[in-house]
């Protein structure tokens, strides 16, 4: 198991200049055992992934944060490519919609929260709330204060009914984000993921991350921690997220449900 502590963010000592985009601490160097390591993690994952829905009492709960091209994709991707879809589910946020708008900022996410026994993974989250609309100004910073704390209420609240969270930053470099939208736009199968409205989002970069630095700060709590994940490289990053979703699912009590003793002389017959 690798050693994720050191990449969990400490509230009250927390500067993102302490964390490097380009660590690969976590790869041995070959790109086979790579290879494997993560395919044992991925089967490990799934494994205990089929316990959690299948006891359908625990709650787990993955958020993806990061700019435009940290690999939020392709993290899914790999990191549950042995997992059977049932059980698991994906939300993914756009840019609310006028009825979504019409409502508190959270509602929108508070409906896509896991049920018993699911696994939920939030591409994009209600971070967006204090992360893009603090680059551009549409709050001041008393609001974005006031979210903070709205946010870290409705996480207890989530944790304390069951929910286990793990939030985890895709750290990307300004230059590895240029090499990616690069090799999107001259790619037949990523173009499409290809947004010019990501450039116009990549000029306010150093804002993003004073936004992101600020965030994570005020949110990384005991019951709702925040990772910060090395995204550079895509192994190192697959790695890092394997091992923090393994870790917190060893943590929860899972077992497949005992056979109830009124079924124990149920025959099948012929």
């Amino acid at each position: 198991m690798a050693d994720i502590e050191r990449y969990r963010v400490k509230a009250n000592k927390f500067s993102l200049k302490q964390f490097k985009p380009t660590d690969q601490s976590l790869r041995s160097g070959d790109k086979l055992k790579d290879n494997a390591a993560l395919s044992r993690i991925a089967e490990l994952i799934s494994a205990r992934q089929d316990i959690l829905h299948a006891q359908g009492k625990h709650k787990l709960l993955l958020i993806l944060q990061g700019m435009d091209a940290s690999g939020k994709d392709g993290t899914i991707k790999h990191v549950f490519s042995e997992c059977d879809p049932l059980g698991i589910r994906l939300a993914s946020f756009k840019a609310p919609t006028h009825h979504e708008l019409a409502h508190d900022y959270l509602w929108r996410i508070h409906a896509q929260v896991p049920q018993n026994g699911e696994l939920v993974i939030f591409n994009r989250s209600h971070y967006e709330d204090v992360l893009i609309v603090k680059v551009h100004d549409w709050i001041d910073d008393a609001e974005c204060n006031r979210r903070y704390q709205q946010i870290n209420d409705f996480e207890r609240m989530l944790t304390e009914t069951g929910t286990v969270i793990i939030k985890c930053f895709l750290h990307i470099s300004k230059e590895v984000q240029k090499e990616r939208m690069e090799e999107r736009l001259q790619d037949p199968q990523k173009c499409w993921k290809f947004d010019p409205k990501d450039l116009d989002e990549r000029a306010h970069w150093d804002r993003y991350m004073q936004a992101y630095e600020q965030a994570l700060k005020a949110t990384s709590t005991s019951y709702a921690p925040w990772y910060v994940i090395p995204a550079d490289s895509k192994t190192n990053r697959n790695l890092l997220v394997s091992n923090i979703l393994l870790h917190a699912l060893d943590q929860m009590p899972l077992a497949y449900p005992a056979l109830p003793a009124a079924w124990a002389k149920i025959e099948v017959k012929d």
